[in-house]
């Protein structure tokens, strides 16, 4: 299977993660204007799965290094693939989560509030587990990045686009997004065998690992999004047959942001053999970054809001470059 050979290369590889995982939201947004999340979710899930298939079975399954896919899942204990399955479940219940608070307020808010307060759990969580890196510089990035959540949360308040019932709601929603996204990394790395050039019995690849988590969010999701579906944040219930009316490009939307929210994972993954966990992770869900430039600069999230806000928004993506560029330097120093 394919192997970062080393620490720079899996930093760019974290990067790409942060391009794709701040950039798939992109996906939603352009999907037609009345084609709700909750459709758009579906496609989404099938994205993931079907990249996380073919990323397996072409490199899952070349070179000398680690282990074949077909070979692997073979060998595998049920409790790694089941911690891997679980891990996926955890994250399709938060994103969906997300996937509303963007929906509701946008991705200039629900990015840094949510995938912010995930990257410190997540941070914390995975150097607890695999500690890579010097502490108090992590540390010192985790506070940055706090400090950057806490002035979007500021700034959305005085965004007069937003109503003051559907800012609330999607606030809370982002935030028990990140509560949860901040926890379902650690059990996919648990799956897996730690050091990639060397296949442990019963431990998963990164690739197989991928395709169980992949597994996980799409069987959960017959049970989150139907309930969401059924009893959505917004707007009327949807029945299957809404889904079925969709257009092509309803459709090519979806299946394309889950396809680029899939890479961001997998590259994640394999740059986590020689980053670590909590470096890999923290740096992917840099994605806050890309994720609020967009939504302030393209989508224009903040159009109407005063200049003070737009100072706080600018001082926030300062605080969380700032905070990602400690995590960077954390694994040498």
């Amino acid at each position: 299977m394919f192997i970062i050979p080393n620490y720079t290369v899996a930093v760019v590889f974290c990067l790409i993660t942060m391009l794709c995982w701040g950039s798939w939201a992109n996906t939603q947004k352009l999907a037609a204007g009345q084609w709700r999340f909750e459709l758009f979710y579906w496609d989404y899930v099938i994205g993931i799965f079907l990249f996380s298939l073919l990323s397996a079975l072409t490199l899952g399954s070349i070179g000398e290094g680690g282990r074949p896919f077909l070979t692997d899942i073979a060998q595998a204990d049920k409790s790694n693939m089941f911690s891997a399955i679980l891990g996926g479940v955890i994250f399709n219940a938060s994103n969906i989560l997300l996937a509303a608070a963007i929906s509701i307020s946008g991705m200039a808010v629900a990015f840094p509030v949510g995938v912010g307060l995930a990257l410190v759990i997540g941070v914390i969580i995975n150097y607890i587990n695999a500690p890579v890196g010097n502490a108090s510089i992590l540390l010192g990035g985790v506070v940055m990045i706090v400090v950057a959540i806490l002035l979007n949360a500021k700034a959305y308040r005085t965004n007069p686009d937003s109503s003051v019932s559907l800012s609330r709601k999607g606030l809370w929603l982002a935030i028990i997004s990140g509560g949860l996204m901040g926890l379902f990394y650690k059990y996919v790395a648990q799956s897996m065998f730690p050091d990639f050039q060397i296949p442990q019995p019963g431990k998963l690849s990164p690739y197989s690992a991928v395709v169980f988590f992949s597994i996980g969010v799409l069987t959960s999701n017959f049970l989150f999004n139907t309930l969401l579906m059924w009893k959505p944040f917004i707007g009327e219930p949807l029945r299957y047959a809404n889904y079925f009316r969709g257009g092509s490009r309803n459709h090519a939307m979806g299946i394309l942001g889950g396809t680029i929210w899939c890479i961001g994972l997998l590259f994640s993954i394999i740059a986590s053999d020689k980053a670590g966990p909590a470096i890999s992770y923290g740096l992917g869900q840099g994605a806050t970054v890309i994720a609020a430039i967009w939504g302030i600069y393209v989508w224009r999230e903040f159009r109407h809001a005063p200049q003070t806000t737009h100072r706080l928004l600018n001082i926030m993506l300062l605080c969380y470059v700032a905070g990602l560029s400690l995590l960077i330097i954390a694994r040498d120093a």
